[in-house]
Formats: C-alpha cells, structure tokens, sequence
C-alpha cells in the first residue's frame, strides 16, 4: 500500500473528480504499488533508477495481466503514460501536502507516443450502426432509446460519459444541451434535427420522474430511483451492433464522437469551432481528429496543388 493513498483519492473526490476517474487512478497507482512490492523496493526509496524499471515493467505487462480491459495486447504508449501521469499527480500531492516524496514529480518522465493512424469508419458505416437499434432490438422501448443515445452521440459529439450522465433538465426546447465534462470544463452542444426526433420519440414512451435522461429497463439498477443506464451497457451494445453489421473498422462509442469531428472537419468546419463543440482545451487535441481526415486531406491536395491540373 502506499503511503497516503487514501487521503490522496478523497482529495481527489473533495474536489468533484468523477467516481469513474478516481477509480482509474487508484487502478493505475495499484499497478505501481504492486510493481515495487514485486521488486522489494521500499517507497521512501524510489528514485530514477527504480521509475526506469518501471517504465520497463509497464511495457512487459499485457491489457489482461494489468486489469485495463479484455485480450492479451501489450500495453501501448498512451496507456503507460497514463499510469505514469497517475504517479506524477500522486507524487504532487504528497509535496503539496508536506508529506514525505522520495523524488519530484517532474522527475518520472513520460514514454515516446508512437502515432497511430486513426481509423474512423465510412459515414455510411456510422449511419448503419447509429439505426441498427430500430431492426437489431425485439423491445420497442429498448430500440427507440437504444437508437436516441447513438443519435446524440453523433449529433453532439459529446463523450459517453457526458451522454450516460445527462439529465433531462439539461436539454432545452431548441435541443441545446448544457453539460459538464472532462476537468468540470462547461459547454454548449446541439442536436440536429434528427436526433431531436428520435430523442422526443423516446422520451414519449417514459411514464417516470427519475431524473436521468437514459435509464435501463433491466437489471440490478432498474428498481432505483435515480437509476441510469451505464456506459459499459451501451459499448456491449455497440460492440455487438458492429457485428451484426460487418463492419470491419473497429468502432465505439468515441468512434462516433471521432466520426462527429472527423466528417465536420470535412466538410470544412473551423477547428477553433470543432475544439468549443468536443470539449478540448488545447486546440492541438482538435486538430488531431482535423488530420486525421485522408479525404480532406486528399480533396485538399486536388484542390490546391500548383501542378494538379494536366496540361
């Protein structure tokens, strides 16, 4: 156990981290508390040498191993770099504190990020996917808000927790949508036309007051009165939507959230706008999914080359 790790989650807590993001940190300094009981090094006793080791401790472990989700992949960058944000944040808690810290936080230095490519299905394959609920579901009241949560998604691009954490005072008549995201930051989303529909056709079907904007019908939670669908329910949900489809680009729910910047940034949407939208709060965040356009970038370079036209 490491010294102070209680005290370090509720201060977390005391200041309005969700329940999902102070679980991730205490999951990730686990795997350091482990790591050091594995190698017989005391805390007090961690210095450079030891977060070297670390880092190589991290790279050997597998997603199944480290408890970060289902397979056998090796870890990738991001993940490690995570746990290793989880330590510097640990470690600058103990020196904000005036708690003993046997290095700076400065001091765990962060792997190399490969870049990968990032793969965003055909619009057709998202739109497949966003009413497969309509055909795919036996239960009405499933189907329609099955089908509302994968329209809003797209519609506003908002994150999956953002979407299972609605309420329905949040959306006003115009279907303006006022949330609050990642690090508590607010902002303004919209509804297209569409999935205004689809939403106003589930709600119809709701003969309760609970509060949440998506509940489930099943389960352990259903009798609750501030019951709420889980973010988990809606990515089995997809996961198996994809399958009864074919489609082969692997998707989930931040797929239509890439998808939403992705085809916008297509179409020629300002990254300044698309950064508001997603909740960003470094535009480089935005303009990844801006990059990660081939058609844009293909159609682009048509349109601009000085030797594109044949003679």
């Amino acid at each position: 156990m490491l010294p102070h790790i209680d005290d370090f989650l509720l201060n977390l807590q005391a200041n309005k981290y969700s329940p999902e993001t102070v679980y991730n940190y205490e999951r990730d300094l686990n795997v350091f508390s482990n790591f050091l009981n594995e190698s017989n090094i005391e805390f007090d006793k961690v210095d450079k040498r030891a977060i070297t080791y670390y880092k190589a401790y991290l790279g050997s472990r597998d997603r199944k191993t480290s408890s970060l989700g289902r397979g056998d992949k090796q870890l990738d960058s991001r993940s490690i770099n995570r746990m290793l944000s989880a330590l510097r944040a640990y470690l600058r808690y103990l020196i904000d504190i005036d708690y003993p810290c046997p290095l700076p936080p400065e001091a765990v230095k962060l792997t190399k990020a490969g870049r990968k490519h990032p793969q965003v299905a055909e619009l057709e394959d998202l739109i497949r996917l966003i009413v497969a609920p309509s055909s795919l579901e036996s239960n009405i009241k499933t189907a329609l808000r099955n089908r509302a949560m994968l329209e809003v998604l797209f519609a506003t691009g908002m994150r999956i927790s953002e979407l299972c954490n609605l309420n329905r005072n949040q959306i006003d008549d115009t279907g303006r949508i006022f949330i609050t995201g990642k690090g508590r930051k607010q902002r303004f989303v919209y509804l297209t036309p569409r999935a205004k529909q689809h939403l106003d056709a589930y709600l119809v079907t709701r003969q309760d007051d609970c509060p949440a904007l998506f509940i489930p019908y099943a389960g352990r939670n259903v009798s609750k009165s501030r019951k709420r669908i889980s973010t988990n329910y809606l990515q089995d949900k997809i996961k198996r939507y994809r399958e009864k489809l074919k489609i082969n680009v692997p998707t989930s729910a931040h797929s239509l959230r890439h998808g939403f910047a992705t085809y916008l940034a297509e179409k020629g949407a300002n990254p300044a706008a698309l950064q508001i939208l997603l909740g960003h709060e470094s535009l480089d965040t935005t303009t990844r999914y801006v990059h990660a356009s081939d058609k844009y970038a293909e159609e682009t370079h048509r349109k601009y080359h000085p030797l594109a036209k044949t003679d």
